[in-house]
């Protein structure tokens, strides 16, 4: 792509140099200003000590979440930030509680196990049923039968927009419209799709919504929002809470806990303060290139790597179709844990996941070359069985 007006933003990720950077569903490439942004951090640390809480540090957490909000169809106002995607989803399960005749939380077989891990914790905790609606082919749930599972017994959905190992895009719009219908408070997880797809939180009618910095917004760890619908966030009474969402929180009142309105209402201890810092030149890039922009990008990418992975008799573990697919392309390849880490040896650098295989995240800074070489150096490696060299290490190491 020659004349591709986004690769003029190559020169802002150091880590391109040096590698061929193709796992943005796992982590985003790091911005250049980031260490600016951290030496920030420590200077103001070390200089004014205490008084950069009062200076710059406290208000930190609502300008970062206020830079989140237009890449996902959010008001400012309406976001918090979250050291991970397990608290903050804990934290809106806590604003909810099984009524005599609602009594089921609906999900699906490929979200995060992170997130199915606590859903069943807090059903098993709560006299509640998980209903894990199963993926249908190698994709993604069947959408009428998700649909279908919603109904006036769903105390909540909680499940992803687009899939982490698959990258299935499930139906958000019909999934909110079908939870308002029945009742049900839908908690989306947007952390594979803020930052590729466009996103109309607000517009959609999502109750709330789970995302985060690390991977296609380029902020790193520790920065992750949860977006609560403005009409509904008053009046939900997270029990998962702090100090930090306090009406006056420097009042240091005993319990019990006057919340605070607004997206402030779902904070709790002290906020990630260095984490925050790396999160600003991620979003600030993502916001003037654009997410449309972003989009058109992956989709011509990743078009030419499932043309590329056809020709040569690569199985897909992703959806052919576009429309029904995220940032990332899975290929399940013979022995494709070992051929991961042969990539990675050679600096090519992808991830594996079990049973879905090699997962392929091009971005708006990725070229179509890079993606190529992806290929021929998976192509080779099969060919040659270079890979053989990892067996007896396999599954000892992360991809």
């Amino acid at each position: 792509m020659p004349d591709d007006p986004l690769l003029s933003w190559r020169d802002h990720f150091p880590v391109l140099e040096t590698s061929t950077y193709l796992i943005s569903n796992s982590l985003g490439a790091m911005p250049r200003a980031v260490e600016h942004e951290l030496g920030r951090y420590t200077s103001l640390w070390g200089r004014r000590g205490v008084r950069a809480w009062a200076e710059e540090w406290w208000e930190l957490g609502s300008r970062v979440a206020d830079l989140v909000a237009p890449l996902l169809g959010a008001p400012r106002g309406s976001i918090s930030m979250h050291p991970n995607t397990t608290l903050a989803t804990a934290v809106m399960l806590s604003c909810l509680s099984p009524a005599r005749t609602r009594r089921k939380v609906v999900t699906t077989d490929l979200h995060f196990p992170s997130i199915l891990y606590l859903l069943e914790g807090w059903c098993r905790s709560h006299d509640a049923t998980l209903q894990t609606v199963p993926r249908y082919g190698a994709w993604g749930a069947d959408p009428q039968r998700l649909l279908d599972s919603i109904d006036e017994t769903t105390l909540a959905v909680c499940l992803s927009h687009v899939e982490y190992a698959t990258a299935w895009v499930n139906d958000a719009p019909a999934l909110a419209k079908r939870c308002r219908e029945a009742g049900a408070f839908l908690i989306l997880d947007i952390f594979q799709s803020a930052g590729t797809l466009p996103l109309d939180l607000q517009g959609w009618g999502v109750d709330a919504a789970v995302g985060g910095c690390l991977k296609w917004l380029c902020g790193g760890p520790g920065n992750v929002f949860l977006y609560v619908d403005p009409e509904l966030s008053d009046t939900l009474q997270p029990w998962l809470t702090g100090w930090a969402a306090h009406r006056a929180p420097f009042s240091f009142t005993p319990p019990p806990i006057e919340h605070s309105s607004g997206a402030e209402r779902f904070l709790n201890g002290t906020p990630q303060v260095s984490a925050l810092y790396c999160a600003r030149p991620g979003l600030e890039i993502l916001g003037e290139v654009g997410i449309d922009a972003v989009r058109g990008k992956s989709l011509s990418l990743c078009r030419k790597i499932v043309e590329g992975s056809t020709a040569r008799d690569f199985e897909l573990s992703s959806p052919t179709d576009p429309a029904c697919r995220g940032g990332t392309i899975a290929l399940h390849v013979p022995d494709a844990e070992l051929v991961a880490q042969e990539l990675l040896t050679r600096n090519v650098v992808i991830d594996y996941r079990p049973g879905f295989g090699i997962r392929i995240a091009p971005h708006f800074y990725s070229t179509w070359e890079e993606c190529e070489l992806c290929l021929d150096t998976i192509q080779e490696v099969l060919e040659t069985r270079s890979f053989e060299r990892h067996r007896s290490v396999a599954g000892t190491k992360p991809t």
